[in-house]
């Protein structure tokens, strides 16, 4: 066979015994069966022997689990999947030839017999195999070793319910997602129509849920001493009713509501490791029959691992509030202590916020992580805090700084890190004091006032420099008018390298048009033309270096830069898009 076919012939095969398996695992076994015997006819006389020998193993298991009494036909079908597994030497051929004979063995009630052939199987192929069917012969394993026959639901098997809510213990956080979870493997779980999952708010002495399957999707809350549910949350018995409409306990007014009818309910407390109740199952309808003692016990088997998962998610929702308010506590203080140098320095109110906007353009473009981002964002909106310190007469001073002022006013840097650094921050949240006390730090080690130099000055602290200096000359003061956008965008190229880091400065240039405007405008709070913007939106400051550099500019060009250079200078135009 050449190689080109052959390899088709094993792609198609692998996926009709993916197929086959899939209908298995539904216990679907007549048309599994059917399925592998088809993709074993498909190969004869290609010497594919590994998938052969897969096919007989597992359609003589199917022939079996379709029909006992072909115990021996079927037995004949897995040994000759033996014989081709030892011919072909392949490893997954072997691991179904010990699955095959294990599942007999299994269903047969030999649970030793049947645990050594799966045990066989995961030695010969305990990794990922091409069918992903490790998984299945482990939790054959399970089974055995919980006691539990091979007779499973039809569409869920009661071990993987449980094992799903297990690992949702680690993998949710979401308290409503979490109920969702152990609602719906409950329900499949037991084969039951719907399933509820209630918990108790002791605060307020209410059960409540947000899970009502086949119902909208709304929270529930009513008294704990209310209903099936209250009653056993207050008693802590279990009820299994096999007539709802002839039990007592059972109110029928909310069948009324909803038009559903409820038959069989099997009502249990939920208790966490303390033997407290947390909560109530209550699953309503068995799909054939009536509640069993099984499911009782399966329902307290569920519950042990829910009450773990349900208890870490209450917890980790209260967390994440006290996190929220210690957060906007946080924030707030910020912002004030902001407000407080606006109110000192009404000459440059607004700087440290633009300064913030500059920074967040500049770290979005760089596409640094949010907490990244977040830092930064608190160090710009404080990084001028320190000028509380400085003298009125300095600070508001509209003229030209003596060099005795000039060195009274840098020492707001320090005055910074000594205000920032007595506030009790977070080990993520103290890079912020480092960020926003560099800001005056040059790339050549000139800056003061720790004179850090290149990369010794914290990333953060690069960024806030080009925005803090950029914001300083593009702004309009009472003794001066803004820097004309070509000196501004000069001076960035020019200190590239000895007052900033290079790459940063080659980032900011590259920062569209309109978003640079949108930082204007909260200056002047003008508005912005929506075919201005979707223009500007497609040049840089780069360009508007060159083109303020280049005689050959074409009309184009003249027009985005007269563009450009009527919203700096913040004109006023019609309405905002």
């Amino acid at each position: 066979m050449e190689q080109s076919i052959e390899q088709e012939l094993r792609e198609n095969i692998k996926n009709a015994i993916v197929d086959a398996i899939n209908s298995l695992k539904d216990k679907n076994y007549t048309l599994a069966h059917e399925k592998f015997v088809h993709a074993q006819e498909t190969l004869k006389n290609s010497g594919l022997s590994d998938y052969i020998s897969i096919c007989l193993s597992m359609s003589g298991m199917c022939e079996y689990l379709t029909d006992k009494n072909t115990y021996k036909e079927a037995l004949a079908l897995i040994n000759d999947g033996g014989y081709m597994a030892e011919f072909s030497k392949d490893k997954t051929a072997a691991m179904f030839y010990q699955y095959a004979l294990g599942t007999i063995n299994f269903v047969e009630g030999n649970t030793d017999v049947a645990i050594i052939h799966y045990n066989n199987a995961l030695e010969i192929l305990n990794e990922k195999d091409d069918f992903e069917f490790v998984n299945e012969v482990q939790l054959r394993i399970r089974q055995i070793n919980n006691g539990l026959d091979y007779t499973m639901p039809a569409k869920s098997d009661p071990l993987m319910s449980l094992v799903k809510i297990g690992r949702s213990i680690t993998a949710l956080t979401d308290i409503n997602v979490l109920l969702k979870v152990i609602a719906e493997e409950t329900k499949n779980a037991v084969q039951a129509d719907r399933c509820t999952v209630f918990l108790w708010d002791k605060e307020k002495d209410e059960l409540w849920s947000k899970v009502a399957l086949g119902m909208d999707d709304t929270e529930i809350r009513f008294p704990a001493d209310k209903g099936l549910a209250g009653y056993v949350v207050k008693t802590g018995e279990s009820l299994n009713i096999a007539d709802a409409y002839n039990d007592p306990r059972f109110n029928p007014e909310v069948d009324k509501e909803t038009g559903y009818r409820t038959k069989t309910i099997l009502c249990m407390p939920i208790k966490n490791n303390n033997q407290e109740i947390i909560g109530a199952f209550q699953v309503l309808n068995k799909v054939d029959g009536v509640f069993s003692k099984n499911d009782e016990d399966l329902l307290v088997a569920i519950g042990g691992s829910a009450s773990i998962a349900l208890e870490n998610a209450q917890l980790f929702e209260q967390q994440k509030e006290l996190y929220k308010e210690q957060k906007q506590l946080f924030e707030s203080f910020i912002d004030t202590l902001a407000t407080s140098i606006d109110a000192r320095d009404k000459i440059t109110a607004g700087h440290s916020t633009r300064v913030k906007l500059y920074s967040m353009l500049i770290v979005d473009e760089l596409g640094l992580d949010e907490k990244t981002k977040e830092i930064i964002e608190k160090a710009a909106i404080l990084h001028d805090i320190g000028k509380i310190g400085i003298r009125d007469s300095v600070l508001q001073k509209e003229g030209k700084l003596t060099p005795e002022e000039y060195k009274h006013i840098q020492e707001h840097v320090q005055i910074t890190h000594n205000i920032l650094g007595k506030i009790n921050m977070s080990e993520d949240f103290k890079m912020i004091t480092e960020i926003a006390c560099s800001h005056h730090e040059k790339y050549d080690g000139s800056g003061y006032y720790r004179h850090l130099k290149g990369e010794d000055i914290p990333y953060g602290g690069r960024i806030l420099a080009v925005s803090d200096v950029f914001d300083a000359i593009t702004s309009r003061r009472h003794y001066r008018d803004k820097m004309p956008i070509g000196n501004v965008i000069n001076i960035l190229i020019n200190d590239s390298g000895t007052h900033f880091d290079k790459n940063i400065v080659d980032v900011f240039l590259k920062i569209s048009l309109d978003k640079i405007i949108r930082v204007f405008l909260t200056e002047n709070h003008n508005s912005f033309k929506a075919e201005d913007k979707k223009l500007l939106s497609h040049y840089n400051l780069h360009d508007i270096h060159n083109f303020i550099n280049d005689e050959n500019v074409t009309e184009e060009q003249k027009h985005v830069l007269e563009l450009f250079n009527f919203y700096y200078s913040g004109n006023s135009t019609n309405n905002e898009g």
